[in-house]
């Protein structure tokens, strides 16, 4: 959950775009309710897949209301997930600790002066009481996620280890977190593929960061996982693209009320996701990769086909990610 999903594009499926907005400006408004307006700086693309996951199980339990004006939607109002749907709190909750657990790391990585640093280990204290708190309030153990940090420096002060290794301890967070999302929408049924789910997410996650992150640590001479056990680009790409693969048969397995919006961001956006940190990183010449890496992707059911799809002026029924055989089972796009 280290930003593998991009804001949506203009072009699209309005009724996709619609629900995603619902959850992120949910997210952002539970952590102003939950935490105070500096908390909603913890806001995450990645994150809001809690909140989702758990509507997806069961829709009765993410209730939503209509919020005011904002200046991020150009001062309009929107439906969004109510800060009381616990789906929500707890995607709040894990933003916080995931915002706690990067203040932390940029100042052991030396990356604020004297001054900052004391700033934001206040800051990353503070967000980690709130983020234990709010998980506490929907009957999550953060110990997982509180304990991680620690526990990865020891790893990485090992001699050997291997890269799986490194991404374990992701891993088992992210899967606990879904995991948990069952237990909100009363789907117990649903707990072993979802936190399989999130093994798979979290071990994405972990080797799209460590990949855009490696120009950087090189140069700075900081730890990243594929230096410290010399993963070729190749073997990486290969780990994250059967990740995508087994994340794609665990959400098969799972019993979800309505599954659209899931498949979108952790099956089309997770494959998108491993396409564009490859080609920024490796695959382009480095005064293209600048560019690239700040291009959203198309949140799309498949209506709108840019010019060089393949099906592109194909009918209808040709274009459609979801379908029933004959047009697309999400929205009313044909007509």
């Amino acid at each position: 959950m280290f930003g593998i999903l991009r804001p949506c594009s203009t072009h699209g499926c309005p009724t996709l775009r619609e629900a995603w907005r619902a959850h992120l400006c949910g997210l952002c408004l539970t952590l102003r309710d939950g935490h105070g307006h500096t908390a909603r700086l913890a806001t995450g693309y990645d994150t809001l897949i809690i909140s989702v996951l758990t509507e997806a199980q069961r829709p009765t339990a993410s209730p939503h209301r209509m919020a005011g004006p904002c200046a991020l939607r150009g001062f309009r109002t929107a439906d969004v997930v109510d800060a009381q749907a616990q789906g929500a709190r707890l995607a709040a909750g894990v933003s916080l600790l995931l915002a706690a657990g990067r203040l932390r790391d940029q100042v052991a990585d030396g990356d604020a002066s004297p001054a900052t640093a004391a700033v934001r280990r206040r800051l990353a204290a503070r967000w980690q009481d709130g983020g234990v708190r709010l998980a506490a309030g929907v009957g999550f153990d953060a110990t997982t996620l509180t304990t991680a940090a620690e526990r990865q420096l020891e790893l990485e002060r090992r001699d050997e280890v291997t890269l799986l290794e490194l991404t374990a301890l992701t891993e088992d967070a992210v899967a606990a977190a879904f995991a948990h999302t069952t237990v909100l929408a009363g789907k117990p049924g649903n707990a072993a593929p979802l936190a399989e789910a999130g093994r798979f997410f979290g071990r994405i996650a972990h080797l799209l960061d460590a990949v855009e992150d490696l120009e950087e640590d090189r140069e700075r001479g900081a730890f990243n996982p594929l230096i410290a056990t010399r993963t070729p680009p190749a073997e990486a790409r290969r780990l994250c693209e059967d990740a995508a693969h087994g994340l794609a048969l665990a959400l098969a397995e799972a019993d979800l009320a309505d599954r659209h919006l899931v498949r979108v961001l952790l099956e089309t956006e997770v494959r998108r996701a491993i396409d564009r940190a490859f080609t920024a990183s490796y695959e382009r010449p480095g005064w293209i990769r600048k560019s690239l890496a700040g291009i959203g992707t198309f949140f799309t059911c498949g209506l709108w086909r840019p010019r060089w799809s393949k099906r592109r002026g194909r009918p209808c029924e040709e274009r459609f990610y979801f379908r029933d055989g004959t047009c697309c089972t999400c929205c009313d796009c044909c007509n």
